[in-house]
């Protein structure tokens, strides 16, 4: 007893910190402790959920960056998972392959792995961050009737967002950032509650969703949106942040955005917005970043965006605004014609006087003849400019001297001076385009490690790299033999810094090595793009489930993206890049299913006769290779729009001509033609111009398929007939 007394001092403490500490929180219940099991399975053992034994007390797990876990009376009240399945850009895997990589396994279920979820009926804040899930998002989800925080980022979930999540009345924060989303988001103006909703990096819209004026912070940028800002944000007295940039976001900036009372970022950077900015507009004191970048305003800047250069980053750049201080402002000519709405050319009529038609060609035949002439005079005074230079020129050129040398070139003729501005609008997001050191590409791809190396073939190697930044490159090197000087390496290569476009694998820089070996002159070019994930549109429509994602409105986006790439590349380079080598399964989709065209042409010769066959290709086969890739587009078009594969010739004409049968004969022998997949999700008439533009560009006769620009019209018309339709709700039309 006297021993006990002399220890009970030290015990005391431990004592009362058990009897103070609740029992509830010592130990999880023992169903939701199965539960938490339950979902380590489902989520196939992520790292963050490893080491879990029968033993161990779940709720006293410290806190990491990749788990948390919290609990109260016995319950869990707060999960956070973060994986490391990464976006699909950040890998280039086998074909087919990408989802073994950064998604669950085929065998996992979203449905039933929300239906085990929502067991834990006590969550406060779930985070569910970069595991992989993918499948569309069960309506179930409002069965976590008191969450107030769900976040379900970086994850392949595609489909609508379920209306029931409207019924989450608890929810403070919904964040789903870069997932697969698409459609129209769900009334959430009953979410009185909601302050943050972040939807940035889907496919959302064409409408602004509905929200309640609690909201603090707005951020929708890279989604679908296609509508005017609505005037009902005014009313939002808490919003501080509104993003909505790299949309397709029109009209005016209304005058009382700047002004709102709360408002500290504002970002409408990459849209169509247009009109002026009226100078007296007043800005909030709270504002400290405004970025209204590469929309089509006009006018002066407001006098308040002005004076806030102290104490606020103002970002203007790309805009038609008329203040001279202002920097790369395009002419106010720029803004008007790219904000107008298409117009279709009228339709041309028959010559049905054969006199007139031969007087008119005989006055075009005089025209082009003088043009020719005129044309072969300047080609002639160019080469002996050129070949004047050429001789005068050292015999000897290294690496740093190539470089620069381009680096202080001027874009003469065969530079940026022809490309239009709306087509160098369309590379925004790409950083600058640099020259690298033979000592950065050697880093990048890890001395060539053989583990690195894509492809090889008649292109050169192909290597995937690393980029001291972090950032994923692709790096393509080619050796080139010729006799004399490098000069023409480096006229072939000035097209190199203008390949940057949103539906294009960009280039991002090269590398020159020369070395003189007489008689002959060995260079290596190595060629920088961006990583793009290398899932192709064609993997996307074999694989029934992601072809059940891609539905009609979702397949135009794509087809006008892949069109609007090959126009660059036909017209946003001079002289212009024919023989792309256009097929479905060199169309790259990013994380956003943005379609990009890889394995184009690039005018660099692997040997000398090649570089004959180049400059005779552009001299005098331009229109041949131009018509090819027509008709490739064609093929591309024939397969999105029946969803099977083409693995002939004679399978492209008879799909054609079910195609041409089907769009003239009744409406229930195209839909036999038509991928099953689209049914219920297009208008008649769109389907139909887009199947007319196909069939055209299909035609045996290559002088009778249309040009780039007339395929992008048709495309265009197309979309805007299905948005119209869609808007209307108009079912009618719908097969």
């Amino acid at each position: 007893m006297k021993n006990l007394r002399v220890c009970f001092p030290y015990f005391f403490p431990a004592i009362i910190l058990v009897l103070l500490t609740p029992s509830s929180v010592a130990q999880l219940s023992t169903s939701e402790n199965r539960i938490l099991f339950q979902v380590q399975k489902l989520l196939e053992y992520p790292q963050a959920l490893q080491g879990w034994t029968r033993w161990t007390n779940l709720c006293f797990l410290p806190p990491s960056s990749s788990l948390k876990i919290v609990c109260s009376n016995g319950h869990l009240t707060e999960l956070t998972i973060i994986g490391n399945k990464t976006s699909p850009s950040s890998h280039i895997p086998q074909a087919g392959s990408w989802t073994s990589l950064q998604t669950l396994s085929g065998k996992f279920s979203i449905d039933s792995f929300f239906t085990v979820m929502t067991k834990l009926s006590n969550l406060k804040v779930l985070s569910l961050v970069s595991l992989g899930l993918w499948g569309p998002l069960p309506s179930k989800i409002n069965r976590f009737w008191s969450l107030e925080v769900l976040n379900i980022s970086s994850n392949f979930i595609y489909g609508e967002i379920p209306s029931s999540i409207s019924s989450m009345i608890n929810l403070r924060s919904l964040v789903l950032v870069n997932n697969l989303f698409n459609g129209s988001v769900p009334d959430l103006q009953i979410l009185t509650s909601l302050e943050e909703l972040n939807l940035g990096g889907n496919k959302l819209g064409p409408e602004f969703p509905s929200v309640g004026k609690n909201i603090v912070t707005i951020i929708l940028r890279n989604n679908s949106l296609r509508s005017r800002i609505p005037p009902q944000i005014e009313h939002f007295d808490k919003l501080q942040v509104f993003d909505v940039s790299s949309n397709d976001v029109f009209g005016n900036i209304p005058s009382f955005l700047m002004s709102m009372p709360s408002l500290h970022s504002l970002n409408l950077a990459a849209n169509h917005l247009s009109g002026n900015l009226s100078v007296n507009t007043a800005c909030s004191s709270t504002l400290t970043f405004v970025d209204i970048s590469h929309n089509l305003l006009v006018g002066k800047l407001p006098a308040c965006l002005g004076s806030m250069s102290s104490k606020a980053t103002v970002l203007y750049s790309g805009n038609c605004l008329s203040t001279k201080s202002l920097n790369n402002q395009h002419p106010s000519s720029f803004c008007k014609r790219e904000g107008a709405l298409a117009v279709k050319p009228p339709a041309k009529k028959p010559q049905n006087d054969s006199n007139s038609g031969a007087k008119l060609g005989v006055v075009i035949g005089i025209i082009g003849g003088a043009v020719v002439i005129a044309g072969i005079l300047v080609f002639l005074i160019v080469f002996i400019f050129r070949k004047t230079n050429g001789e005068r020129s050292h015999h000897k050129m290294d690496k740093s001297v190539a470089n620069k040398y381009f680096a202080s070139a001027s874009p003469g003729p065969n530079g940026t001076r022809h490309i239009p501005q709306a087509m160098k609008q369309a590379a925004l997001g790409l950083p600058p385009y640099r020259i690298f050191t033979s000592e950065e590409i050697e880093d990048a791809t890890n001395n060539f490690d053989p583990s690195n190396l894509i492809e090889e073939g008649s292109q050169g190697q192909l290597y995937k790299g690393w980029l001291r930044d972090g950032s994923v490159v692709l790096v393509n090197c080619v050796k080139i033999r010729q006799k004399g000087l490098p000069h023409s390496i480096m006229q072939q290569i000035e097209v190199l810094p203008n390949l940057r476009h949103r539906h294009m694998v960009s280039v991002l820089g090269h590398c020159i090595i020369t070395e003189q070996e007489h008689p002959q002159t060995t260079s290596t070019v190595f060629i920088v793009f961006e990583h793009i994930s290398n899932v192709s549109l064609r993997d996307q429509l074999a694989d029934g489930r992601k072809r059940e994602m891609l539905k009609w409105p979702q397949r135009m986006a794509m087809s006008i993206g892949i069109a609007r790439g090959v126009q660059f590349l036909h017209t946003g380079v001079a002289p212009g890049i024919y023989g792309n080598n256009l097929k479905i399964e060199n169309i790259l989709l990013d994380d956003s299913l943005n379609a990009k065209v890889s394995r184009y042409s690039i005018p660099l010769p692997s040997k000398s006769a090649h570089n004959e066959h180049i400059a005779t290709n552009h001299m005098g086969s331009t229109n041949d290779a131009e018509k090819e890739d027509i008709y490739q587009l064609g093929v591309i078009l024939l397969e999105v729009i029946t969803g099977k594969q083409i693995a002939s010739p004679s399978e492209i004409e008879e799909m054609k001509d079910e195609l041409e049968n089907g769009s003239s004969e009744a409406t229930s022998v195209l839909k036999s033609v038509i991928d099953p997949s689209l049914r219920g999700t297009y208008a008649y008439e769109s389907m139909k111009t887009a199947i007319h533009i196909t069939i055209n560009c299909l035609s045996r006769v290559s002088s009778q398929r249309p040009s780039i620009e007339d395929v992008l019209w048709n495309l265009q018309y197309s979309m805007q007939v299905q948005e119209s339709w869609t808007s209307s709700g108009n079912l009618s039309t719908k097969l």
